[in-house]
């Protein structure tokens, strides 16, 4: 055989060798390094020192409270991409809502989200998502509103976290739905931080989860939040 034939076999039997691999690790790749980790779970960061921080006064919580700056709001799913497994979250800051606080009791809250402005780290995902799974244009917002008050377990102590969960009604994609949140919630610095998470299953809300071949989205998820909180 001729020292070129043997020179294009080789570049030939390297470039299947090539395919081959970048078809097993391609979905590795896209998990690791373009995709890059999920966002973390919402939780509440307190000052160093709470109790001096502080500026609430807790024997005196009644009122209405109403979401500030850098709040946000947004999801948490699974995806299998060629049987890798890759969690998707999507985040956006447009949240706002209301709570009437009486005494130690949650008597009432709604929250909004600007379902349309929630973004991952993938534009086509997110096309997708906006278009055909949740119709934003159609239905592009999402709401929270407490059904059942909520007590807290004693005067809260500046800085300390209370884990709780309220019953309320969540519409997403134009269905409503019961749903029970978990929540976080502390005093800090001159307001209050509220988080949560609520478990969903999207054919609850009329969304099929897309199984597009070589992607497939677990039919459940879940809603997660940070909410800073001012009172007045």
């Amino acid at each position: 055989m001729k020292t070129s034939s043997k020179v294009w076999i080789g570049v030939a039997a390297g470039v299947v060798v090539l395919g081959v691999a970048a078809a097993v690790a391609g979905p590795y790749v896209y998990r690791d390094l373009i995709s890059g980790p999920p966002a973390a779970v919402p939780t509440i960061a307190l000052t160093a020192d709470p109790e001096a921080e502080t500026t609430i006064d807790t024997s005196d919580l009644s009122g209405r409270w109403t979401v500030g700056d850098s709040s946000f709001a947004g999801y948490r799913v699974k995806e299998v991409l060629n049987g890798v497994d890759v969690t998707v979250t999507g985040r956006t800051k447009k949240v706002t809502g209301d709570l009437t606080v009486d005494g130690l009791t949650l008597t009432a809250a709604k929250v909004t989200v600007d379902v349309a402005s929630i973004a991952t780290d993938e534009p086509a995902r997110d096309s997708y998502f906006r278009s055909t799974a949740l119709e934003t244009g159609t239905f592009p917002d999402a709401t929270f509103t407490l059904t059942e008050p909520v007590k807290a377990d004693g005067t809260p102590t500046a800085g300390a976290v209370q884990s709780l969960k309220a019953t309320g009604a969540l519409t997403l994609h134009g269905v409503t739905r019961t749903v029970t949140a978990d929540l976080q919630v502390a005093l800090n610095g001159d307001g209050g931080k509220l988080t949560g998470s609520i478990p969903i299953a999207f054919a609850d809300f009329g969304v099929e989860a897309p199984s597009l071949g070589f992607v497939t989205v677990e039919k459940t998820g879940t809603v997660e939040f940070l909410l800073n909180l001012q009172k007045g």
